[in-house]
């Protein structure tokens, strides 16, 4: 049995792993094979073929209801209910939309929106809004977070932004809601986010610095509502009831395990709708009741049952939850446990079992930090080793008591008050581990690097006395300092982040890095601190010789300030320099400058009667073996015209796109001059601003010029000099993204 709950596991988990989703009648033809071959007693193969089927089906259905092509980014009224909790800031308002109806054509059954400047949104209300309806894309950058993965994991169909509504609906029986704004009003020594944080879930009180602090220590599992804080509710219940009956404080007449187990379950039931019961929530309670059911009835089978029993319990609910990092990690963490305490000689003392189970869990857990591409904390064991029972033994508790008791006065206010400073506490000893020990964000490393400190890290984790467990040592650093790949001389490896409505390209010689434009910044959101920043540390930059911004304007300068905090950076050079922050010290662009790295070569050019900045754009022409690449920022016709009069105006392989492809650039007399063989686009899917222009995207195919476009193939890496085709994202086929 355990050999086909394991087959069972295996077929669920394929999914996370398919280029493309298998035809209809394939997964249909699944199950009528496995009902088949259950005559010849092949329980794995009839399981595994079970399995895959589900998770295919699961993965179709969600796709399915994905937004139609027709409708991507068209305006509709579009009818619906507010779920979940609504994050009601200042400048953009973000909620979901359930059950949405419009009489232009079917829509998905959830939609997450986005309304700037927009009123108050709270769960439970029905609105009709106008939306500008977008299919689920996301950014796509090496090594990075799968925003696509993500909206299919959450069964998001579709995104789009409000441009207008009407409340047709106030809320009803929207009482989470009710309890974030009741928390919201309490005095929580000003950490009323944290708090809402650990008892709703609700992390859009969180400030960037917190959530960088949670990062570098590890500890973002301790303040947004996951897996451990309904198990340590739960565990709690358990306890105190096992406490009780030990010392002969619980009734007699009732028998203690069978309510231990029972009102554990219900602890854990309740703080998960408390939380919104969301996809790891409901996956928390089935592993915690099946745990119980374990320890109930079934513990003589072994610890591997319950995880093997909720692995497959969680993904015959949503075979989808393989798509998200956390159904990783909190099944290996418990994984890593069994194997390391199950194979121990002799027992622990209690404070021995604490601080090993942390070094045990970080080093367990440090190659999927790495295939996931998450940052890994260094001061991790150490930061959990106190947070955890800060968090479940001393903050919890008045937290929840207090959210519980708020109608009764002073009561509850005070026990929110004294859980506000114990959070304010904790947050204070983490900047200081933060401060001294950030989050390492690791080089992306070749598949056999990564097998080799598998290896490793499986060797530590083994008991003590087993051969060549001290080799486990040297393979597991091999993750931390792997081989360079270094670049052969004359040869520029250039790399066009996928950054939407804006501009960032890497370009890397053998011994030198260059950064030109840092992408956009609106407001609070910056791509140079959420993409441009990770991507160059992913991609194994740790300084820039240098940052050139080609103009001041937000799409391209808005990240350069996260860039040059993030990294050490040499030399900044702007077409517009007085218009960057001071403290970038950028010097001006001086036109025929030239200078040679690793046998490539360097030159700027500005037009020296630009008006405004697109014009003063600082443009940059890089040649490697002959190959030549020419990068414009946002000059214009009369810019270009210019340019066709200065040394750069000579047969060019590849041209970023001037301005993103808009009507007032890529002149016929820019093109017929430079002679392009293949053009870079850089700009966001269904940008308001309409780039790439369908006049100028004509010339391009007029011409029978490439087009590489980062809203339809993400981030793009060529390497110049060897004049070859470039590689793009896209052609890292996941079937959530085969079907954009």
């Amino acid at each position: 049995m355990r050999t086909g709950m394991m087959a069972l596991a295996l077929g669920l988990l394929i999914l996370r792993f398919l280029p493309v989703l298998p035809p209809v009648w394939f997964w249909m033809l699944l199950p009528v094979i496995g009902l088949m071959v259950l005559p010849f007693r092949s329980y794995p193969l009839a399981f595994l073929l079970f399995g895959f089927s589900w998770a295919c089906a699961q993965a179709q259905w969600a796709l399915d209801d994905r937004l139609p092509m027709s409708l991507d980014g068209e305006t509709r009224w579009v009818e619906g209910r507010v779920v979940g909790l609504p994050q009601n800031n200042e400048a953009v308002v973000r909620f979901e939309l359930a059950d949405a109806r419009s009489r232009h054509g079917k829509l998905p059954q959830l939609i997450r929106l986005a309304w700037y400047d927009g009123p108050p949104v709270h769960s439970g209300e029905r609105w009709r809004l106008a939306i500008k309806l977008k299919r689920p894309a996301g950014l796509l950058n090496p090594h990075a977070f799968d925003y696509d993965a993500w909206l299919l994991a959450q069964h998001i169909g579709a995104t789009g932004t409000v441009k207008d509504g009407e409340r047709l609906m106030e809320t009803r029986w929207a009482w989470r809601d009710g309890i974030r704004q009741r928390l919201q009003s309490v005095d929580a020594q000003g950490r009323t986010g944290a708090l809402t944080a650990l008892v709703l879930g609700d992390g859009a009180g969180l400030s960037r610095e917190d959530w960088q602090v949670l990062q570098d220590t590890g500890t973002v599992h301790l303040l947004v509502i996951s897996g451990q804080h309904i198990g340590l509710l739960a565990g709690l219940v358990y306890l105190l009831i096992a406490g009780l009956a030990r010392y002969g404080l619980w009734p007699k007449r009732l028998p203690w395990l069978p309510w231990a187990c029972g009102l554990a379950f219900v602890a854990a039931l309740g703080y998960g709708l408390l939380a919104g019961f969301e996809v790891p929530v409901r996956r928390a309670c089935v592993m915690i009741g099946l745990v119980l059911l374990w320890r109930l009835r079934f513990r003589h089978l072994g610890a591997w049952w319950p995880l093997l029993l909720a692995l497959n319990g969680v993904l015959l609910l949503d075979p989808l939850a393989s798509l998200q990092p956390g159904f990783w990690l909190s099944f290996a963490a418990v994984a890593v446990l069994i194997f390391t305490f199950g194979g121990r000689l002799g027992p622990w003392r209690w404070w021995q079992t604490w601080t090993r189970a942390q070094w045990l869990i970080a080093i367990g857990l440090c190659p999927l930090l790495l295939v996931l591409g998450l940052p890994i904390s260094l001061s991790g064991p150490v930061a959990n080793l106190l947070a955890v029972p800060w968090i479940s033994l001393v903050v919890l508790p008045p937290a929840l008591l207090g959210t519980l008791f708020l109608a009764l006065p002073y009561v509850g206010e005070g026990l929110l008050w004294l859980a506000g400073g114990l959070i304010d506490l904790l947050f204070k000893g983490l900047a200081l581990m933060a401060g001294y020990l950030p989050a390492w964000v690791p080089v992306a490393i070749p598949l056999w690097i990564w097998a080799l400190g598998t290896l490793g890290a499986f060797l530590l984790l083994m008991p003590r006395g087993v051969p060549f467990r001290s080799l486990g040592w040297p393979m597991l650093l091999v993750l931390v300092f792997p081989p360079r790949q270094i670049l052969p001389e004359g040869i520029a490896e250039v790399w066009q982040l996928d950054v939407g409505q804006g501009l960032a390209i890497l370009v890397r010689t053998r011994h030198h890095t260059l950064l030109y434009d840092t992408g956009p910044r609106f407001g609070d959101f910056d791509l140079g601190e959420r993409v441009v920043l990770p991507s160059l540390r992913k991609l194994g930059v740790n300084d820039l010789d240098l940052m050139l911004i080609s103009h001041a304007d937000a799409d391209h300068a808005g990240g350069a300030r996260a860039v040059a905090t993030g990294l050490p950076v040499k030399r900044v050079i702007s077409g517009d320099p007085l218009a960057l922050p001071a403290e970038l010290q950028a010097e001006g662009c001086e036109s025929g400058k030239q200078w040679v790295w690793d046998d490539v070569r360097f030159q700027l050019w500005q037009w020296s009667f630009a008006r405004d900045s697109n014009q003063k754009s600082c443009v940059l022409q890089i040649e490697a073996n002959g190959e030549r690449m020419l990068l414009t920022g946002d000059i214009d016709a009369a810019a270009e015209g210019a340019l066709l009069d200065s040394p750069l105006a000579v047969p060019t392989d590849w041209l970023q796109a001037p301005h993103h492809g808009s009507r007032s650039s890529s002149s016929m007399t820019l093109l017929k001059g430079l002679q392009p063989k293949a053009v870079l686009i850089s700009r966001g899917q269904g940008n308001s601003f309409g780039h790439p222009h369908p006049t100028v995207m004509a010339r391009y195919q007029k011409r029978g010029i490439l087009i590489y476009d980062s809203a339809e193939q993400g981030a793009i890496r060529l390497q110049l000099g060897r004049f070859k085709p470039p590689w793009t994202m896209r052609q890292e086929q996941r079937f959530w993204r085969s079907a954009q």
